[in-house]
């Protein structure tokens, strides 16, 4: 298998980082990966380790790969207690913090510096590198929806232009963060949901996309710090509110030609537009643990919550897992489509891999397009549905089966990955799925936070 590695900077390029860390009075390095249970780990150095970090890396337990959401470790064959792996800490990605903090998102290496196959952003890596090689080129945008608690005593109204200015401060601290971090946000509003904000962050290459995710929560919760608040990432932050989502939209090229407009289909779409969200469509029921795997995620994935419950496909169906958005000049960034069933337990890493995987393997098959939903999903009769090849996602336990008996998750994720996103995610449904939701939403309420 190719591997793809990080880059390795020459000795005259790790001189220049450390001396912008210098210039920038940076005296932390922080370096973090997601773990398959979505929940951000990391390492941090005195900056003038920066080379150390990078070319050697840090070490790290294969244990990290099966912590849980609860601190648990679900132990499997592969992932114990003997071995070692090393963090090595990608410099192109490097971000001031400011106030003496830098942080940079790292990759996972056997101590022989081979890429390990459990690395999730390694794997996202590949993926892209497996597009190139095929003519394609992905831009990814992404969504993050949070919740501030405690709440202030003001009503919150959804979209509203005054829950905005109740949290000002916070907001203006938060943009002016991300700037520094070098951050691209596009919009930030009061969502649906009680003290639930949603910021959308520009569309760039994948492996930036996911990097700016993880900025994205890292810098919220650094802001909400100084404010005495904190920043729930939970797909249910509360029981009987509203989910969390981490929406992606994805737009493909093929030679620099867009898939996804310009074409004779339904909407603009070209053929290979049509196989590529037709494949998507097809492989979501297998992939939904990847997606939306915490014993969080199906109190979030209901109809009626925009959450995109059924794995079919339509325009600007905000119901629907696979929502298109056509090329107008309402939408700058040209066509592309959002999955929608996305949350912010999700890996991003791992999501971002598997979207393009999905893409790529519809792309590569030919996959048939179904028709179009044109309704709520769960408003169609079982006839509609049947046609539309409209289906529920499952729930957690039948996902983990699907998962873990799927052919196209081997191929996507590997067998390494495969056996820890399953191990993690059992232990949350064992160890919580028969408890009230209102307890665990209470327990995990800060567990993807940073």
């Amino acid at each position: 298998m190719t591997t793809y590695p990080m880059p390795v900077l020459a000795a005259e390029e790790l001189a220049t980082a450390a001396a912008r860390l210098e210039d920038a009075e940076v005296r932390l390095l922080c370096g973090s990966v997601v773990d398959p249970a979505g929940v951000i780990r990391a390492k941090h150095v005195p900056a003038r380790r920066v080379g150390a970090f990078h070319a050697g890396g840090m070490g790290a337990s294969p244990s990290w790969n099966v912590f849980c959401v609860d601190n648990a470790i679900a132990f499997t064959p592969r992932f114990g207690v003997v071995g070692d792996l090393r963090l090595r800490t990608d410099l192109a990605a490097l971000r001031l913090l400011g106030d003496g903090v830098a942080w940079a998102p790292a990759e996972m290496f056997d101590q022989d510096g081979t890429p390990a196959p459990v690395c999730t952003r390694g794997l996202l890596r590949r993926t892209v590198a497996g597009l190139a090689e095929r003519g394609l080129g992905a831009q990814v945008g992404c969504e993050l929806e949070m919740v501030l608690t405690p709440r202030s005593g003001a009503s919150w109204n959804a979209y509203g232009l005054g829950a905005l200015l109740d949290i000002e401060p916070f907001v203006l601290d938060l943009l002016a963060a991300a700037d520094r971090a070098g951050l691209p946000v596009e919009q930030i509003h009061a969502e649906y949901g009680d003290s639930q904000l949603e910021f959308s962050i520009a569309p760039t290459d994948p492996l930036t996309a996911a990097d700016h995710v993880v900025l994205a929560r890292l810098l919220a919760c650094r802001v909400a710090r100084r404010h005495d608040v904190a920043v729930s990432f939970s797909p249910l932050p509360f029981a009987g509110g509203s989910g969390n989502g981490a929406h992606q939209h994805l737009s493909l090229t093929q030679d620099g030609r867009p898939l996804l407009s310009g074409g004779r289909g339904p909407h603009g779409l070209t053929d290979d537009g049509a196989a590529v969200v037709g494949g998507i469509v097809a492989g979501l029921p297998q992939l939904t643990a990847v997606f939306a795997g915490s014993v969080l995620s199906p109190h979030r994935l209901q109809p009626g919550h925009w959450s995109g419950a059924f794995a079919c496909w339509g325009w600007e169906n905000r119901e629907a897992a696979v929502r298109l958005c056509t090329a107008t000049p309402g939408n700058p960034h040209g066509a592309s489509v959002e999955l929608k069933c996305i949350d912010p337990s999700a890996n991003p890493y791992l999501a971002t891999a598997a979207f393009l995987g999905l893409a790529l393997e519809g792309l590569a098959g030919g996959a048939p397009l179904p028709p179009e939903v044109t309704v709520a999903p769960a408003e169609l009769t079982p006839e509609e549905a049947a046609r539309t090849a409209a289906v529920r996602l499952p729930d957690l336990a039948s996902a983990l089966g699907l998962l873990e008996t799927s052919d196209l998750a081997r191929l996507l994720l590997g067998e390494e990955l495969l056996e820890a996103l399953v191990a993690v995610r059992r232990h949350e449904l064992d160890t919580y799925g028969g408890e009230d939701v209102e307890v665990v939403a209470e327990k995990l309420r800060y567990a993807w936070s940073a």
